[in-house]
């Protein structure tokens, strides 16, 4: 049987054989009583890497987020935000909902940067009339591209000469990282330098690093105090979670590198979905490749690769993703039935919502 290739999302990757035997071998105790001995070193081991005080290891991408915004900002506290942001669009409003922290979101531009001036426009008077303007949110990577170091520096200044802390949704940081390294930079020197412009950041491993499941969240141990208070009314506090740390752990040793043939691939699959009339490819920065599909086929083209064993996303513009269970003949086989779709004399069809999950 032909072998699925699945480029819906990096999400889907399973853990490999090596990965595996590392889940098995780890060390467990129970991590509500902070005893379980592979879940401390994994939150040593990324504060270290980061340059952090303390970090705390979650189930979730959102729960990481949330215990970050919760443990900066307080009951009638704001948060600034992009307007199509992780946190703010793609969370179940949950700073607002569980925080009572009010979201303040601002437009981005196709990088999703959104302009200083509305920035330090958003922030609050110390007036009773206004929520407190407490926290600014960032996201790296974003859609794919990376952040620019300029932004990031200009952006996190500007908050902190207004009295704001910084957060980062570092979903995919160590992507950004591979792909904005300096010369001579290791992966995991790119990504400390990155996380340095911020008090928080939430990091996956259950995407392009391959874990089965994880997040984390770095600060200085105040905040992760609070956090770690916060999971707990979240229902993040887990048992003998060494096995899912020992994954990360894993992870952070062996995938980052790594990550740089996910985006020789997504790069390797833009160049040969360009220049297919009908088809507008946006983005193939790190491991993320966009596709807009003229009059309304997204739908049928969806269907007509899901009949040839690949399957992507469609919420935002049709999505491909890489990552460490796709090769290059896998690619290549994407490549051919997107062609073979086009390459059919078939009607346009009317414009309709295309299927698909939430961004990650």
């Amino acid at each position: 049987m032909t072998p699925i290739v699945d480029l819906r999302s990096d999400t889907v990757t399973r853990p490999t054989a090596a990965m595996r035997e590392a889940m098995w071998a780890a060390p467990v105790g129970d991590d509500v009583f902070g005893d379980d001995p592979s879940v401390n070193a994994l939150q040593d081991k990324l504060a270290a890497l980061l340059g952090f005080e303390a970090a705390l290891f979650m189930p979730t991408g959102t729960q990481s987020n949330l215990c970050g915004l919760m443990a900066h900002c307080g009951r009638g506290d704001e948060y600034i935000v992009g307007q199509m942001a992780h946190t703010y669009r793609y969370e179940g409003g949950g700073a607002a909902v569980l925080g009572s922290i009010q979201p303040q979101p601002l437009a981005q531009d196709a990088g999703g940067q959104m302009a200083l001036a509305d920035i330090a426009a958003a922030i609050k008077p110390d007036d009773c009339h206004f929520a407190r303007t407490r926290l600014l949110c960032l996201e790296n990577t974003w859609n794919g591209n990376p952040m620019p170091a300029s932004y990031l520096e200009q952006a996190t200044a500007l908050a902190r000469e207004r009295g704001l802390a910084v957060h980062l949704d570092g979903a995919r940081l160590f992507n950004a990282a591979v792909a904005t390294r300096q010369a001579g930079e290791t992966a995991l020197a790119s990504a400390r330098r990155i996380a340095g412009y911020f008090d928080s950041v939430s990091v996956c491993f259950s995407k392009g690093l391959g874990a089965p499941v994880g997040s984390a969240l770095c600060g200085s141990r105040e905040l992760i105090a609070r956090a770690h208070r916060i999971r707990k009314m979240a229902g993040g506090g887990m048992r003998q979670a060494g096995f899912l740390a020992a994954a990360a752990s894993f992870a952070l040793g062996h995938h980052v590198e790594r990550l740089a043939d996910d985006h020789a691939l997504a790069q390797r699959l833009a160049a040969g979905l360009h220049g297919i009339d009908g088809l507008k490819v946006r983005s193939a920065n790190t491991n993320i490749v966009f596709v807009d599909v003229e009059q309304g086929r997204g739908p049928a083209l969806l269907a007509h690769l899901k009949e040839r064993g690949v399957l992507a996303t469609g919420l935002i513009g049709l999505r491909f993703v890489t990552h460490l269970d796709v090769d290059a003949a896998g690619i290549d086989r994407a490549i051919e039935a997107v062609r073979s779709f086009f390459a059919q004399a078939v009607p346009s069809a009317p414009a309709a919502a295309l299927p698909g999950a939430a961004v990650y």
